[in-house]
């Protein structure tokens, strides 16, 4: 049965994203909503302007008809999947807007800070207030052992530091053809594995949607990209992992298994630290993969190299969870 629930999930979230490229695809560039590349970014880019953006967005219907789909068939919905696709498409949307005023406005910064911190904010406020209604744990454990602490009224900031940093942190990490998409598709997939591990099967049946979904988009985003999922989808992906962590209670382990993503993160916050308070730069260029491009890498060479880590991180991850 388990065989069965992951290969159709898979194949499903696979199949839709496959087919909805070829539609959604030339639609994009009929609507001009082509990425403006930051000058400040590596010149090798700038031949990336004009590809469509916004891809996120056929992530996001993927993965919601996948998981409608399949929880109904092999489970019973219940308000895991509810809150999951609601953070999914909350922090899309935010990500859609962001996308928006980039490509219709040609204002390559999107919604400012204060505006993208806000929604994110909202989200994840609504998102712990159904939470509370259910009388959900305000226990972290310590990952590989008994050992756990009551955060009480400290619970709901880490709730909102995590949704709101975490998916800044998967944003960051999109940068390169196909790395968001392969670096999710690992992560998932250890959470995926890690949830029915913990009899929580719709949490486990949508971290496999998601593995099917972006594997799809993979098939158009790999080097070269023929569309990008933008804000839309590292938002919502970034928004979505988080949910999961938090709803299989393994908040401390996402540090582990989105290791990628902590370490793309500290690379720009190390830079920025750096450069306020020495004046100089401790990479060529961050997030951290612009950083190994300026070192001559080829773009896959920098892509597979982060999916390995990606895959150690997930491996070590679920290692520590199941057999310490």
């Amino acid at each position: 049965m388990l065989e069965q629930v992951v290969l159709f999930t898979i194949l499903m979230g696979f199949l839709i994203s496959v087919l909805l490229s070829p539609i959604f695809i030339p639609f994009l560039r009929r609507l001009k909503f082509g990425q403006s590349i930051r000058d400040e970014g590596p010149k090798s880019h700038q031949k990336k302007s004009g590809t469509p953006t916004m891809g996120g967005v056929m992530i996001m219907l993927s993965i919601i008809i996948t998981t409608i789909v399949m929880t109904n068939k092999f489970s019973k919905p219940g308000i895991e999947t509810f809150l999951l696709l609601f953070v999914t498409i909350g922090y899309g949307l935010l990500g859609f807007l962001d996308d928006m005023i980039k490509v219709v406005l040609k204002r390559n910064l999107g919604l400012t800070s204060k505006q993208k911190l806000i929604g994110q904010i909202i989200v994840a406020v609504i998102f712990y207030f159904v939470l509370n209604q259910f009388e959900f744990s305000t226990e972290i454990r310590l990952p590989g052992t008994e050992l756990s602490f009551d955060l009480g009224w400290l619970y709901p900031v880490l709730i909102l530091f995590m949704l709101v940093g975490g998916s800044n942190a998967v944003n960051l990490t999109d940068g390169l053809d196909g790395l968001l998409s392969g670096c999710a598709a690992i992560a998932f997939g250890a959470f995926a594995v890690l949830a029915w591990n913990n009899s929580q099967y719709d949490i486990a049946i949508f971290s496999v949607a998601v593995v099917g979904s972006v594997l799809g988009f993979l098939v158009f985003n790999a080097h070269p990209a023929k569309v990008f999922m933008g804000d839309t989808g590292s938002l919502a992906l970034g928004g979505a992992i988080v949910a999961v962590a938090i709803l299989t209670k393994l908040e401390i382990l996402l540090i582990v298994i989105g290791g990628v993503f902590v370490i793309e993160t500290l690379s720009v916050i190390i830079q920025v630290i750096s450069f306020k308070m020495t004046g100089k730069r401790v990479f060529k260029m961050s997030p951290l993969h612009h950083h190994y491009e300026l070192n001559g890498w080829s773009e896959w060479k920098v892509v597979v190299t982060f999916w390995a880590m990606g895959l150690l991180f997930a491996i070590l991850g679920i290692i520590i969870e199941v057999w310490l």
